[in-house]
């Protein structure tokens, strides 16, 4: 008899440890709400996060293609790989590795380089390759509305443009009148 008690007692602390479905079930609810309510906003963080990315990858662009052209005859590079090559006797490129291809997508954006429209073939470069006198680069997000939602541009000026359509300024926007948004 003595072992019946003790067995009744184990049996009944084991029917009251633990949760219930409908605990549980409550518990799943709560955590489902909390990350509906989470959600858009870390939605929007990344967002950001994104296009201070892309504002960054342009300033580092229009800087490396100031110390390609004072390296250099005065021209710019048309392309981010001719950029990330380094002239003879350096081994470090005028931008990172990470913006090295044509085009380059970091942190949601698409980063692309070409010759201005404006632009005239220039003086060859430390690597013999050929410059032009302009260039224009371009961030537009990997996903509009994701990945971020305004588009960038800049130009040999060192300005930096922005499109809320999540499309890239043109060089005409970009021109003095021509009704672009500039990052404040």
């Amino acid at each position: 008899m003595h072992n019946d008690r003790a067995f009744c007692k184990t049996r009944s602390i084991l029917k009251t440890a633990g949760f219930t479905l409908v605990e549980l079930l409550i518990v799943i609810a709560v955590i489902g709400i909390v990350s509906a309510i989470s959600l858009p906003a870390m939605l929007r963080a990344r967002r950001s996060g994104n296009e201070a990315s892309a504002i960054g990858s342009l300033r580092a662009l229009n800087s490396a293609e100031s110390s390609y052209a004072a390296a250099g005859k005065g021209g710019f590079s048309p392309t981010l790989a001719t950029l990330a090559a380094a002239c003879p006797g350096s081994s470090v490129g005028f931008i990172s590795p990470d913006l090295s291809t044509d085009p380059s997508v970091k942190s949601g954006y698409t980063i692309t380089m070409a010759a201005s429209a404006s632009s005239s073939p220039g003086p060859t470069d430390c690597n013999g390759v050929a410059t032009e006198t302009a260039y224009y680069v371009t961030a537009i997000p990997v996903a509009a509305g994701l990945s971020g939602l305004r588009g960038f541009a800049t130009t040999g000026a060192g300005t930096i443009f922005f499109d809320q359509t999540g499309v890239a300024p043109t060089e005409a926007q970009m021109a003095p009148g021509g009704g672009g948004t500039t990052i404040q």
